[in-house]
This record gives C-alpha cells, sequence and structure tokens, in this order.
C-alpha cells in the first residue's frame, strides 16, 4: 500500500484522518472475506454456546425408538380379563338388557343370529348372578341347540342357576339324576366351536351303571322312541314347552296337525318326526338325530319360538310360517294364498279355541309368579 506524507509546511491533521479512514476501510473488507469463508450453523443457540453432552451425542435409530416404545406399552397395566379398561369407565349394562341383546342373537331377531354371541351376552349376565341367565346356559348346552349336547356341563349350569333360587333348574336336575355329583361350582362358558357331547351317566361309578337296565329305563329326557306313546309326548311337550315361553296346548296342537303323535311319521317332501322337521330347519336349531323325539320336540319349539318373536307375536303368522316358510310369508305380506297353508292355520286355531287375528296371548306360556 502506498502511503503519501504530506509535505514539510503542511498541517498533518487531515492527513492523518485519511489515513485513519483508508487503515479502517482495509479492516472493513478484511473482516468480510473472513466471514465469508465461516460456514452458516442453522438454527443454532442464539444465546449461550452450544454444549453437547454425550448423551444428546448418542441420538436413537427409528427402530430402536420404536422397541423402546413397545417396550414402555407392555410395561403398562393390562386389564383383567372380562374387566373394562380403567379410562375411560364404561357405565355398567343391567343383565336384563343382556339377556334381551342375547335372546336376539340366539334367535337372529333385532340381530344377525350368531348363537356364540348370545352366549356371551348370556355368560356376562350370568356373572352378575342373573339367575334366569344360568337357567338358559345350562338349557343351550344340554338341547342340542349348540350341535352338541353337555349334559355335565348343562348341569353345572342348572346348578348353578338353583342356588339361585330357580325352581325350573332344581327340576331340570331332577331329570338330568344330576343331583349329589361333583359339578363345577363355577361353570365355563363353552362356545360352540369347544363343544364336546357328555353324559350325565359317565359321571357315575361303574357299579351303578352295572346295575341299571336301560331296557327298561327312560333317559335322561323322556321315554324312549320304542316306549313313547301319546301320554308321553304330552308329559314331555308339558314339561319343556315353558322353556321356550310356549303354551303346551299350542304345541301339542302343531303336533296334532304336523305328525298326529306319530314319531316315526315322514313327508313327502322329507319333514320328519313329531313335529315334522325340514332337514334344513333341524341343522338351524341344533337337532342332531331327528327320530329323537326329545331333540325333535325341542327343535319344533325352538322354531316356533323363533317365529313368534319374529312376527311380533301374531299367531297367525307364525303357524304360516311353520308351514310353508317365514320367507314365503314375507313374500305374501301375510298368510301364503295356498290352500294347504290356509287349511294348516284355520285347524290350528280351532283346536286352540282361538279367532283370526289373534296375537300370542294363548301362545306364550305365562310362568306363575313362586317360580324364578
Amino acid at each position: 500500500m502506498n502511503v503519501k506524507i504530506p509535505p514539510p509546511g503542511l498541517d498533518p491533521l487531515p492527513s492523518r484522518i485519511s489515513l485513519t479512514l483508508l487503515l479502517l476501510a482495509c479492516a472493513a473488507v478484511t473482516s468480510t472475506w473472513a466471514w465469508a469463508d465461516t460456514p452458516v450453523i442453522e438454527d443454532a443457540p442464539r444465546l449461550g454456546p452450544t454444549v453437547t453432552s454425550p448423551a444428546a451425542a448418542q441420538v436413537p435409530e427409528p427402530d430402536q425408538v420404536t422397541d423402546a416404545t413397545q417396550k414402555l406399552e407392555s410395561s403398562e397395566p393390562e386389564a383383567l380379563p372380562g374387566s373394562a379398561p380403567p379410562s375411560p369407565a364404561l357405565p355398567k349394562v343391567p343383565p336384563e338388557e343382556l339377556m334381551t341383546a342375547g335372546q336376539r342373537f340366539e334367535n337372529g331377531v333385532g340381530a344377525p343370529q350368531d348363537l356364540d354371541r348370545a352366549i356371551d351376552h348370556y355368560c356376562a349376565a350370568a356373572q352378575l348372578a342373573h339367575a334366569e341367565a344360568r337357567y338358559h346356559l345350562g338349557w343351550l348346552y344340554v338341547s342340542g341347540r349348540l350341535g352338541k349336547r353337555d349334559e355335565v356341563l348343562a348341569a353345572a349350569w342348572f346348578q348353578s342357576a338353583a342356588g339361585l333360587g330357580h325352581a325350573r333348574a332344581s327340576q331340570q336336575l331332577e331329570s338330568l339324576k344330576a343331583q349329589g355329583l361333583d359339578l363345577e361350582a363355577e361353570p365355563p362358558c363353552v362356545t360352540r366351536a369347544d363343544m364336546v357331547a357328555r353324559r350325565i351317566a359317565d359321571l357315575r361309578p361303574p357299579a351303578a351303571a352295572e346295575t341299571a337296565q336301560p331296557s327298561s329305563t327312560p333317559d335322561a329326557e323322556g321315554p324312549r322312541l320304542r316306549d313313547i306313546g301319546a301320554a308321553d309326548i304330552i308329559a314331555l311337550v308339558e314339561r319343556l314347552a315353558p322353556d321356550y315361553r310356549l303354551d303346551p296346548d299350542l304345541v301339542l296342537a302343531v303336533i296334532k296337525t304336523e305328525s298326529n303323535f306319530n314319531v316315526e311319521a315322514r313327508s313327502p317332501k322329507t319333514a320328519q318326526g313329531l313335529m315334522q322337521l325340514l332337514p334344513a330347519t333341524a341343522d338351524r336349531f341344533g337337532v342332531t338325530n331327528v327320530w329323537d323325539p326329545v331333540q325333535n320336540l325341542k327343535g319344533g319349539m325352538a322354531y316356533l319360538r323363533w317365529l313368534l318373536d319374529h312376527f311380533e307375536g301374531d299367531l297367525e303368522l307364525a303357524l304360516a310360517g311353520y308351514n310353508a316358510g317365514e320367507q314365503a310369508v314375507a313374500r305374501h305380506g301375510g298368510v301364503p294364498p295356498y290352500p294347504e297353508t290356509q287349511a294348516y292355520v284355520k285347524r290350528i286355531q280351532r283346536l286352540l279355541g282361538v279367532e283370526a287375528g289373534v296375537k300370542s296371548t294363548q301362545a306364550t306360556w305365562r310362568e306363575p309368579a313362586d317360580q324364578g
């Protein structure tokens, strides 16, 4: 850099000022070059020095974060089976509402038919000490409705219901000859896939089984096929009909019209047995042996109960559905114009002494007040 020195005699102050300004300009240029070579750090802290701790320097990989989250979640306490999660709190459902929902799933009325979901609802009500729920679970397991008959599990549920004062449960225990047996105090709720066929007779000591006389002894549900007569059928109906909320007279009128109490009746349309069950209907209601009069009665009564619920208690439509199928009733918007079906409905109405258009006042059995 060339600096001119003022000649002698001149005042050096202006020259010194110029020199100072020149030096300041050079310093500014030099500083600008230095900053231009410095990399810019985005999002750097604006206050204080940047301090990197050893822990902060070890940044976890995404997989490590995921694993840690899973471990954290798995370390949280889980709700006990069958209990509501702690948050948010769920309102308790009354057992009566659970029973109503179970009936809808069982019968396919107001909900898709799903026997397993019906069992879930009945079981939830049973856990709330609802005697009818426990009784009904016992009935499901013994009736064959679920595809197999488990008399042992059914007896355990009947025993549980009887302990709550359910009178018909005590009668069922007596019918199964299950008194005094070592049954589960807290029977499980078993769905269709896990059902096993068991008999009460298998729990008895061998000596007792040897002294029994199968040729003359009725089974747990009633007389054997070769011994059954009209009186036995009437007794069975009177005992079983209340389980389906049916008037025994209605069931007997249907049997009289369908088979005239002939346990071996068979129609040209493949309807079979006392209540003339078609194969599809038998399968639908869990009848595994259509020639077993007890199973046939239970399947027919289950179907009749379903029809009454489906048609909201309209006896005419229920009877027409039993003869022609519920689809035919729906298709025609009432009793189908088939001569056979119309004669069928009128005949049963005459046997019952009811008028056309009657609802289910004489179709539904009303339980006496003293029974649980």
